[in-house]
């Protein structure tokens, strides 16, 4: 199937999952993962509208953003090295990976020179596996109340990855841990704005409509299967 086609199925599979729970699907937004995605293919997800771009590595967002339209809009995904921070600081929509003090602190000192706000979502691994990045639950409140003291980023909510399992219905306490995080957020830190939840990829993106995400991270199932 062309990009065209996966993109017109993908919308259809967010409609029903979000019909499925009273939401409107016109608040959930799809970011295109393009790692090791062409450049002539990420442009077919331009030209079907779909303009955030979410990349793992900093070297492969550099060298793709000088060949695709200035409309693309870059989201972080991966994990971020504080050795590349500046690379990122104003070329970036989102960082979604903020998940240790260290990295806030040099995102903050970077931003500080230009004055930039950056906005970040604090990455939380809720499953708890070794293999995934992010802060565990039970330090998310301690980590946005020293947050509170940077004053060049902007928490905009959180993201997580859920465990790849065969069936995607196991994946759903998971997905409803994070929700229920932001809203404890938003009670203990009424000045902090949790509008966002990144969860969700192309195994279990209607599971994490369902349980309230509004911004999908979807990499294959725009792109089909790539070649590493």
């Amino acid at each position: 199937m062309s990009v065209h086609e996966n993109l017109q199925l993908i919308s259809s599979r967010i409609k029903v999952a979000a019909h499925r729970s009273g939401r409107n699907p016109g608040d959930i937004k799809i970011v295109a993962v393009t790692k090791h995605v062409p450049v002539a293919r990420i442009k077919e997800v331009l030209d079907a509208g779909i303009e955030d771009l979410g990349e793992n590595r900093v070297q492969e967002m550099t060298a793709k953003k000088e060949q695709l339209p200035l409309q693309a809009r870059w989201h972080m995904i991966g994990n971020l090295q504080t050795n590349k921070v500046k690379s990122v600081i104003g070329r970036v929509e989102l960082i979604h990976s903020l998940d240790r003090w260290k990295l806030a602190r040099e995102i903050d000192r970077q931003a500080a020179e230009p004055g930039f706000i950056v906005p970040t979502l604090i990455q939380v691994n809720v499953s708890g596996e070794d293999t995934k990045y992010g802060i565990n639950s039970s330090e998310l409140m301690d980590f946005l109340a020293a947050l509170q003291d940077l004053h060049h980023i902007k928490v905009k909510g959180l993201m997580t990855i859920a465990p790849y399992v065969d069936d995607p219905e196991e994946t759903r306490p998971f997905f409803r841990e994070l929700r229920l995080l932001a809203r404890l957020c938003d009670k203990k830190f009424p000045g902090s704005s949790m509008e966002l939840l990144s969860m969700g990829m192309t195994n279990d993106f209607e599971v994490a409509v369902e349980e309230g995400a509004n911004m999908l991270r979807l990499g294959t199932a725009i792109f089909g299967a790539r070649r590493y």
